[in-house]
């Protein structure tokens, strides 16, 4: 990118609606489990059931991700992401008019095809837009858009559930892709092309014992979170008897928490550094999971869930942000590999609290989730220590 004056504007402008962008996909992912209780109700499921269409968006873009960056490669990033959008907008007004759970589970599924797409290449085109020395926080600040829909999409598609049924709130989605997609389309310059993905640099990703951990990282931590997250609701209205606007409140605390800890993020990367901030935003969420047990009021809830609200979101930035610093010439693909593992680690988590709270009831869910949590931890400090040590083994031009 040029340093002019118009170069920056346009930068500018186009961070914003990327950021945009992955606040719409995150609404999606939150509309399922806000609505969560009206869901099993409305359609005659179990929760444990309904909890699997998180389950299953999870895994079509754990799925297409990978194949989307193929599809990607050397096409106009604005025309293609605008598209996304649209396919994501559609998706979701097909889901708002479903009448019964196969349907919906049929539309849902095909809808997070545009996710598979979005993530990733949004990803990588920021970073290709962006200088070397501002790549790192400009795949951040992307990516605050994903807990910003915390802020506002969790406690709205969860008030929106409860008062006026569950196809408003996907309605509602719907709405806000398809003026995500005329921003986007308004912002981002075109002509916006990224690395060619070809069958050698999967190989280059693929062959780093290292570089596969970093992205192991991301799903371990995903499925720790989604372990509790995933049944966050039907955990404050059965265990701790919440009312509507107890639960909306407690997930407007947890996004606003989620902002703010994005936007720390996003100013201390630099000096922090990638690896450390992931290490620092894992032990965070660790220390809530350990005193889950201890949540038996609404209030309690909110004191206790403090650093893993912190950290939630600013996980997923950090290791985008890791991810990019590590290996600049195949970002795409490892972008890719990284959302595949978002959303598997997000199936697992629900589809694993799901099978404990069928067999063992709520309490087996911070536990099952701490483990989670442990493992990546511990995985994403041996990735450092080798990383730092040895350097990438492949001849990526990555930087340690």
């Amino acid at each position: 990118m040029s340093a002019t004056p118009n170069a920056a504007a346009g930068l500018k402008s186009t961070r914003w609606a990327l950021l945009f962008g992955n606040f719409v996909m995150g609404a999606g992912l939150q509309v399922a489990a806000g609505t969560l209780q009206d869901l099993a109700r409305s359609l005659q499921v179990t929760v444990a059931s309904a909890g699997q269409l998180i389950s299953i968006g999870a895994v079509v873009v754990c799925v297409a991700a990978p194949l989307a960056t193929w599809l990607a490669r050397g096409r106009d990033m604005r025309g293609l992401l605008t598209v996304a959008l649209l396919w994501f907008g559609i998706g979701h007004a097909a889901c708002a008019v479903a009448t019964s759970f196969l349907p919906l589970a049929v539309a849902r599924a095909l809808s997070m095809l545009a996710a598979a797409l979005f993530t990733p290449q949004a990803a990588a085109a920021i970073a290709v837009m962006s200088p070397p020395k501002e790549r790192a926080s400009a795949i951040a600040f992307i990516f605050i858009g994903w807990s910003a829909s915390a802020v506002i999409c969790a406690p709205v598609s969860s008030y929106v559930g409860e008062v006026l049924g569950w196809p408003f709130a996907f309605g509602l989605v719907a709405a806000l892709a398809l003026l995500a997609a005329a921003v986007l389309w308004r912002s981002m310059p075109p002509g916006v092309t990224t690395p060619p993905v070809s069958v050698a640099t999967w190989k280059a990703a693929l062959r780093e014992p290292a570089l596969v951990a970093v992205v192991l990282v991301t799903a371990l931590q995903g499925a720790g979170q989604f372990t509790v997250l995933s049944y966050f609701l039907p955990f404050c209205k059965q265990v701790l008897g919440a009312t509507a606007a107890q639960v909306s409140l407690a997930y407007l605390w947890f996004g606003v928490l989620g902002v703010t800890g994005n936007v720390l993020l996003v100013r201390l990367i630099g000096r922090l550094g990638p690896v450390r901030s992931v290490n620092a935003v894992l032990c965070s969420m660790a220390v809530s999971l350990v005193a889950w047990p201890l949540v038996i009021t609404v209030p309690a809830l909110l004191l206790l869930v403090v650093p893993w609200a912190l950290a939630s979101f600013a996980s997923n930035s950090a290791q985008q942000a890791r991810l990019g610093h590590l290996a600049p010439q195949l970002t795409p693909a490892l972008m890719a590999m990284n959302t595949s593992a978002i959303y598997l680690g997000q199936a697992a988590g629900a589809a694993g609290g799901g099978a404990l709270l069928a067999s063992h009831g709520m309490g087996a869910l911070s536990w099952a989730g701490l483990a989670w949590m442990l493992v990546a931890l511990a995985l994403s400090a041996w990735a450092g220590r080798r990383l730092q040590v040895h350097g990438p083994r492949s001849a990526t031009g990555a930087i340690v």
